[in-house]
């Protein structure tokens, strides 16, 4: 980095002169125009040409093996670069397999249609625009999504609810996920997209960050889930009611978390949501050895405590991004309690296990 003066010519118009290397390099010559970017964070960048790269707005994808999965990836991939369009040419023909994958992509990416399809060609188009996506939305309703079949796993282990089907909820989580992680790119890569997001540079980081957290959540909701038709009825009533105290304050870790992302709580919200995440890991372990005394519930219970255990650290990621977002705006920072109010382990009754 290197500092220039400001200077002012003629009826006041501020001026700053340019490095006569970079414009060597750029090959710009007096009289050329360039474009100038203002963000919301205060920066102005000065850029020789648009980063429109249309290499990555239009791809050309020959289709060359017949197992659809590197397809697949092929589409996947180009989605979240923020391509445009995806011209498919399979010389021999497109199987069965293939076409279905190609239709679940582009039911399964927010924006992606089918637009031509022949024998040997098919163009996917992706019609979402940056205007049209709200980050911070997106961030919330997929806390929702996450949050919702996390409960719902939960509820299916202490026996609340019958076994359902989180597949459609995964998938929402998916197609969010995936249009987050694309504007997030789109980001990176081109200067109008972060404008057009309305958000600086570091809070699409953290909203990105946070996005990739709550996707794994969803993931252990799925996986609680899977492993909760394992378990037959001998864990008895006083466990389940400890596994349900423990999977709500896993949530309500996650939940503040993302507030203070979002805008709607402070940095002290992040403060407790960390601290209660120390606690919610201890009080874990304190149960899993009470259970080891039962060796067949501790056994059945094991996987699942160990992935409330992680639901817990990805909230407690999450705080993290919202601790270092009020550190770099100034925010007072104050020391967390040792414990929250909205639990107080002085207060928790000792229950003993189910047998």
């Amino acid at each position: 980095m290197e500092t220039r003066k400001i200077q002012m010519v003629g009826g006041g118009t501020y001026t700053v002169s340019l490095p006569k290397e970079w414009a060597e390099s750029e090959d710009i010559t007096a009289g050329d125009s360039v474009n100038l970017h203002t963000h919301i964070d205060g920066t102005l960048v000065l850029q020789a040409r648009e980063c429109e790269d249309d290499a990555t707005r239009q791809i050309a994808v020959e289709v060359a093996h017949a197992d659809a999965e590197p397809l697949e990836r092929t589409l996947r991939a180009a989605y979240a670069v923020g391509a445009k369009e995806v011209r498919l040419d399979a010389a021999d023909g497109f199987t069965t397999g293939q076409r279905r994958v190609i239709d679940l992509v582009a039911r399964n990416l927010p924006g992606v249609s089918v637009t031509e399809e022949s024998e040997s060609k098919i163009t996917v188009r992706t019609l979402l625009d940056t205007e049209e996506v709200s980050v911070r939305q997106s961030v919330r309703q997929l806390k929702f999504v996450a949050l919702s079949m996390h409960r719902d796993a939960t509820d299916v282990v202490t026996g609340d609810t019958p076994p359902g089907n989180l597949a459609d909820r995964d998938d929402q989580a998916d197609r969010l996920y995936a249009m987050i992680d694309r504007s997030f790119a789109q980001g990176l890569a081109r200067l109008d997209v972060v404008d057009a997001l309305e958000l600086t540079r570091s809070e699409l980081f953290e909203l990105w960050g946070t996005t990739r957290e709550l996707e794994r959540v969803a993931d252990h909701a799925e996986g609680i889930a899977t492993v909760a038709t394992e378990i037959d009825n001998s864990i008895g009533e006083p466990t389940t009611d400890e596994l349900r105290e423990i999977s709500q304050r896993a949530r309500e870790i996650i939940t503040d978390a993302v507030s203070v992302i979002i805008g709607d709580a402070d940095v002290e919200t992040a403060q407790q949501a960390l601290t209660a995440r120390d606690q919610l890991r201890e009080d874990i372990t304190t149960f899993e050895c009470r259970l080891a005394e039962s060796s067949n519930v501790g056994a059945q219970l094991r996987p699942i405590l160990d992935r409330l255990r992680r639901t817990a650290e990805h909230g407690g990621n999450i705080a993290e991004f919202g601790l270092r977002h009020g550190i770099r705006h100034g925010k007072r920072i104050e020391p967390s309690q040792e414990t929250t109010d909205r639990h107080d382990p002085t207060q928790e009754s000792h229950v003993s296990t189910g047998g």
